[in-house]
């Protein structure tokens, strides 16, 4: 009666007919990082949803917070250092993880269908893992689980992961989506495949979990995606070739390997995305908005009752990054706070960021998180700091495995001829390569910019009585201190 593509049935050619193309019935877009992308109708049943045209309100970065502030003159300070091009959104990244995951699929079955059972049930379960896997992010992403809801929930544990799934279910429920039950399962099971670095050796086919989620060695389209993406909406160069490794991957004993030629690539991504977290997602200024956006949700938490709505997917879905204008724009007095909280950030009087330092290599192993209360404790006995007054962030930045070096995880193969897989030292490869694989930086700042002179001092004298030295790189600036002099 007719053929079949992605499960529906199709009407049958007519004799003579062109073969059957399955991009009649799927919808062509054009993306800015991946260019030509068709999306299968299954996927557009998704898509074509309030809950998944609601990722359109939830930027990738948080730096997208520093948008506000992109119609200042360029000598205006902060512009010149912030990235006021990235704003592209949840959205666009998860249509680029769908066409990711679905060209490494695709290749695989070219390469070895027939020898590893790649189905059709295979291909469209990890195409829509790819689309699926963001749909349970808050507002403004991480900094929502991660500062926000530990603020207001001690002890909660809460993921975005887990609400991806929980979403995934009330989408298909609520707009009747006809998809098997065999196939949600192992889509919901490959998005959470990384959590906790579990893998799942138990599973069939278990190298298809590690296309999107992989918790196996770090290497997914997930990673390929938003590091192209948000290096191009940066404006920063990226030598990373994800290309390359999509087109030399292999499956050996279940598991996608690589060529031994492309160890220096895998290292390229993993350092691509640590220089990402240090000058994007975790840069001094990005951070000082970020703190400045959780105090306003806080305070504006007991009114708004923001975190009455991450249990159920029907209130979730209607939480997305507007909430700020919502704050904004409000004339209610329980608002005023946070209200005024956001203005600062309109006119740039920003939390003022004071100084860092790099926790010394020997004392990466046993370190432990320094407070606003150590700060404080070290304070000079003119000064009246508050714990209030202070805020400190302890920033991990790595290469996805801690301290360990994350390419002992991933197994490569000689060549095309060769049908084992092993692991390679770092030193068969370069002297040239870290030996070290993780760093901590001890931030420091503070609400007020009169403050700055007597937070850098406690600052210094922490590290004094710590480390018995400085390890910051240098003072404070002077004219930073010299902001308590500044007219409002």
């Amino acid at each position: 009666m007719g053929d079949c593509s992605n499960g529906e049935r199709l009407p049958r050619c007519n004799s003579g007919a062109a073969p059957f193309d399955p991009r009649r019935f799927s919808k062509h877009i054009h993306d800015n990082v991946h260019g030509n992308i068709y999306l299968d109708r299954q996927a557009l049943k998704f898509i074509d949803t309030e809950q998944f045209q609601r990722l359109r309100e939830l930027k990738q970065l948080g730096t997208h917070i520093l948008y506000f502030l992109s119609s200042f003159p360029q000598g205006a300070g902060l512009t010149c250092m912030v990235y006021p091009g990235a704003v592209h959104s949840r959205f666009e990244h998860s249509l680029g993880v769908y066409w990711l995951a679905s060209d490494a699929v695709h290749k695989l079955k070219t390469y070895q269908g027939q020898e590893l059972g790649i189905e059709s049930f295979d291909v469209q379960t990890v195409k829509l893992a790819g689309l699926l896997h963001d749909v349970g992010h808050g507002p403004f992403s991480h900094m929502f689980e991660r500062e926000f809801l530990p603020r207001v929930r001690d002890g909660i544990k809460w993921s975005h992961e887990d609400m991806s799934l929980k979403m995934i279910d009330y989408i298909v429920d609520e707009h009747s989506i006809d998809i098997d039950s065999g196939t949600l399962k192992k889509v919901k099971e490959m998005i959470v495949a990384s959590e906790e670095g579990k893998s799942v050796s138990s599973k069939e086919k278990q190298f298809l979990y590690d296309i999107v989620a992989n918790g196996r060695n770090g290497i997914d389209v997930d990673k390929f995606d938003y590091i192209e993406r948000d290096t191009r909406a940066c404006g920063l160069g990226c030598n990373f070739q994800f290309q390359r490794l999509m087109e030399t991957m292999r499956v050996i004993d279940n598991e996608i390997c690589y060529r031994a030629k492309e160890y220096l690539t895998i290292h390229k991504l993993f350092s691509t995305r640590a220089d990402l977290h240090r000058t994007v997602y975790t840069h001094p200024k990005v951070k000082a908005i970020e703190l400045m956006v959780v105090d306003a949700l806080i305070k504006a938490n007991d009114y708004l009752q923001i975190d009455s709505l991450i249990n159920e997917p029907a209130q979730y879905w209607m939480l997305d990054d507007t909430i700020v204008k919502t704050i904004e724009t409000s004339t209610h007095q329980d608002l005023e706070e946070s209200r005024n909280l956001i203005r600062r950030i309109r006119r740039r009087d920003i939390y003022q960021f004071c100084n860092e330092f790099a926790v010394p290599k020997e004392n990466l192993e046993y370190f432990k998180n320094v407070t606003a209360q150590d700060i404080i404790c070290s304070q000079n006995s003119d000064a009246q700091l508050n714990e209030e007054d202070v805020i400190v962030t302890n920033v991990k930045i790595d290469l996805t495995s801690g301290r360990n070096n994350p390419l002992e995880r991933i197994s490569f193969f000689q060549d095309y001829d060769s049908f084992e897989k092993s692991h390679i030292k770092d030193d068969r490869i370069s002297h040239l390569l870290p030996a070290c694989y993780q760093d901590l930086i001890v931030r420091v700042y503070t609400r007020d910019p009169k403050l700055v002179e007597a937070v850098s001092n406690a600052f210094e004298n922490f590290q004094m009585k710590t480390y018995g030295e400085k390890t910051q790189v240098h003072a404070t600036p002077e004219k930073k201190k010299r902001l308590k002099y500044k007219e409002k």
